[in-house]
């Protein structure tokens, strides 16, 4: 059941990308949860969650009178983030493979929270007003998208600049918006939350982190670029060695695309 608008290779390979941007956002989307107060007790939602990371940050913060469902739907990535779990001895939290807009979940939600989803949907508002559904009055969506647009480099760097230009081709030419984060404030409104608010975090680095990421991400939409004509494998090969090389040098400045954070509260 893998999402076939998806333009990043999922499965095994695909985990382990998420692993990389987990570290790399941690700290920004462990400061969001705070901000918006997640509560013990509290029972989450938390939809495109992958390989379960920020499920488990959410049972984590929840404790075990709370409750995380993870909902995606790459099973793969569901079979790993089960068994990480059980690994963490984390009962409170489990995963299904689920279409958010087309389920009906038992009980609403206190919070939804969403990580880099949005930007692959061609139809970002439908699932915004499904998720909404799914909240408790008073309840709180929280959403992190990218502007990918932002990622720049010291010096410039034209395999960085050829890997952006692919990844945007793919998106849009499945109808979605890879630029979508300036957005997340107008469509919480736009789904009837009130008491919207934003933030704004930009990964950069000198070495490590975010710019293994950048190269990672270029790789991994390889077949994508392929497959749509827009790249030959020698390309992809060539752009793919460069930015690495880019990438591990540690007299460069590599930074990833803007993130935008955004939240909203529904009415009581």
């Amino acid at each position: 059941m893998a999402n076939q608008r998806y333009v990043i290779k999922g499965g095994v390979e695909g985990r382990e990308r998420l692993r990389l941007l987990s570290q790399v956002m941690a700290p920004h989307t462990q400061a969001v949860i705070a901000t918006v107060g997640v509560f013990p007790g509290a029972r989450c939602l938390d939809v495109g969650c992958g390989g379960g990371d920020v499920s488990f940050e959410l049972a984590r913060v929840v404790g075990p009178t709370g409750q995380i469902v993870g909902i995606d739907l790459d099973e793969a990535k569901l079979d790993m983030a089960r068994s990480e779990a059980a690994e963490q001895g984390l009962i409170n939290v489990s995963f299904e493979a689920r279409d958010v807009t087309a389920w009906e979940p038992d009980s609403p939600f206190d919070f939804v929270y969403a990580r880099f989803l949005l930007t692959h949907l061609a139809d970002p508002a439908a699932l915004l007003a499904a998720v909404c559904r799914h909240l408790r009055p008073d309840g709180m969506v929280v959403v992190e998208d990218i502007d990918y647009r932002g990622h720049f480099s010291e010096p410039e760097c034209p395999a960085l600049s050829r890997a952006v230009q692919l990844y945007t081709d793919a998106v849009q030419r499945r109808g979605a918006d890879p630029n979508i984060g300036p957005r997340l404030p107008g469509l919480l409104r736009s789904a009837g939350l009130h008491e919207v608010q934003m933030n704004l975090v930009h990964p950069a680095a000198l070495l490590g982190g975010i710019k293994d990421l950048v190269a990672v991400t270029a790789q991994m939409i390889a077949d994508t670029a392929i497959a749509d004509g827009s790249a030959t494998a020698e390309e992809m090969r060539r752009t793919v060695d460069e930015l690495f090389a880019f990438a591990r040098d540690p007299e460069t400045v590599l930074a990833g695309p803007r993130i935008f954070q955004s939240w909203g509260r529904r009415a009581a």
